[in-house]
């Protein structure tokens, strides 16, 4: 494997990230936002998820 020059390999990096569209401040927020909605719901949901299977094999064991 031959080895690169450090200065080509820097040289590269910035070419390679000069491509890369960055997201606006605005979608950065949007996507955050749905990120925690989505986080809410599904704590909601395995919360519920949970309840109710402990529920169930509490009836099921007779502990209820």
């Amino acid at each position: 494997m031959p080895k690169t020059n450090p200065l080509k390999f820097i040289q590269e990096v910035r070419a390679e990230t000069a491509k890369v569209t960055w997201p606006t401040r605005r979608e950065t927020g949007v996507t955050t936002l749905m990120v925690f909605i989505m986080v809410f719901i599904a704590s909601i949901f395995f919360l519920l998820a949970d309840q109710l299977m402990g529920w169930g094999i509490g009836l099921l064991l007779g502990l209820n």
